[in-house]
């Protein structure tokens, strides 16, 4: 099989992982009769570990085998899955989350600089399009596979299921990769961290790269795990409804894979860019109107589109800021884009509480316009590299 197809399954295993939770948090709090915005937390919980723990991984990653490192953090995931389906209390699951967070971090990440190592530059964006095709497909399928566990099985059923996925795509990868050759030293040299870093930070578009990167993810992913309770509080408790609408957005982004070849003949990145930061914006607009949710799938679906048109772009940027620390290049890419996954959930709790749902959601839309400008306008080099 080739080497960028099972690095794709492994993103697809890891990402059923990521909002897997999202669709079960009424669940889980009846369960342990805890409050449903605290266990929104719980998306915080994986997301903020996976921001923190980027520069080690991503320094190691750079001075050993990325395959490697990949597989056994995607081992350390599946295990943490299990013990989370049989977690006592809610305190055990909240700390699995955070075991997952810091597992999650050593995969996705390490998946895109196995392709910045692998493919020419000119060709980069595609291949990361793809790459997150994969990503993608597991993200619908997390949310819209948990939701219907869930009714079925219980939200318990909802961890065993990841579990299983994880461990297939495990023996795929070790058994696949195993010939992989790495361009890492192999040794461990903490000699090359002061370097790397001040490579990646001496070009003047990193701030720009990760600063967008965190308020894109603030913005967007933050409002995940709200969408369940959002439903719930309209009438419709079903989780595998809540993980539909959430799975909306998964194909929506698979369908931008799909297109963004084709799409890149027509249009330069940087003009798809601002597109995307519209198209985001109107989706919020139209989630404000809180309609019924066959509406709000529409609105989630489109709303996968307008990210990743945006998102490809802070991608391919983050490639090419120090090509010799790609992975940790990388790294802080991810932890940007988690830390904003992580600050969201708390900053749309109080937006819904202090001044309602509908002018949260109308902020969060012009904040992603706003985004989708500013990044256009600082990120030259990968629009240049992509034309």
């Amino acid at each position: 099989m080739n080497v960028l197809n099972i690095v794709a399954f492994v993103a697809f295993a890891t990402s059923t992982f990521t909002r897997s939770t999202d669709p079960i948090i009424p669940q889980i709090a009846t369960a342990f009769s805890v409050d449903p915005g605290t266990v929104a937390l719980l998306a915080t919980a994986f997301a903020l570990p996976y921001a923190a723990i980027q520069p080690v991984l991503g320094a190691l990653a750079d001075m050993f085998n990325k395959t490697r490192l990949m597989t056994g953090c995607l081992l350390v995931l599946v295990l943490a899955s299990v013990v989370a389906a049989f977690a006592p209390n809610i305190e055990l699951l909240f700390a699995m989350r955070v075991v997952s967070g810091i597992a999650s971090g050593g995969v996705f990440p390490i998946a895109l600089a196995v392709v910045g190592d692998n493919v020419p530059l000119a060709q980069r964006q595609v291949a990361l399009g793809r790459l997150l095709g994969a990503a993608m497909i597991g993200n619908l399928l997390g949310a819209s596979g948990a939701g219907a566990v869930a009714d079925l099985f219980g939200w318990r059923g909802v961890f065993v299921a990841t579990a299983l996925v994880g461990f297939v795509v495990l023996v795929v990868a070790v058994i696949g990769l195993r010939r992989l050759p790495d361009r890492a030293p192999g040794r461990f040299d903490l000699s090359t961290l002061g370097p790397n870093y001040r490579a990646i930070f001496g070009n003047p578009e990193a701030k720009w790269c990760f600063g967008v990167v965190f308020v894109e993810a603030m913005l967007v992913f933050g409002l995940f795990p709200h969408v369940a309770n959002l439903l719930a509080a309209a009438g419709e408790e079903r989780a595998s409804i809540a993980g539909l609408v959430i799975a909306g957005f998964g194909l929506g982004a698979l369908g931008y894979t799909l297109v963004v070849s084709r799409v890149l003949l027509l249009i330069s990145p940087r003009r798809l860019t601002v597109a995307g930061g519209m198209v985001m914006c109107l989706c919020f607009m139209a989630l404000a109107l809180r309609l019924s949710w066959p509406y709000e799938f529409v609105s989630f679906l489109l709303l996968g589109f307008g990210m990743y048109f945006m998102h490809g772009f802070i991608q391919v940027a983050s490639t090419e800021l120090a090509p010799a620390a790609r992975g940790s290049a990388l790294a802080l890419h991810s932890m940007a884009f988690y830390f904003g996954q992580a600050v969201g959930p708390v900053v749309y709790g109080h937006g819904f509480t202090d001044i309602g749902v509908g002018a949260t959601l109308i902020a969060g839309g012009i904040g992603l316009a706003v985004t989708g400008v500013v990044t256009a306008m600082t990120l030259r080099r990968a629009d240049m590299a992509a034309t």
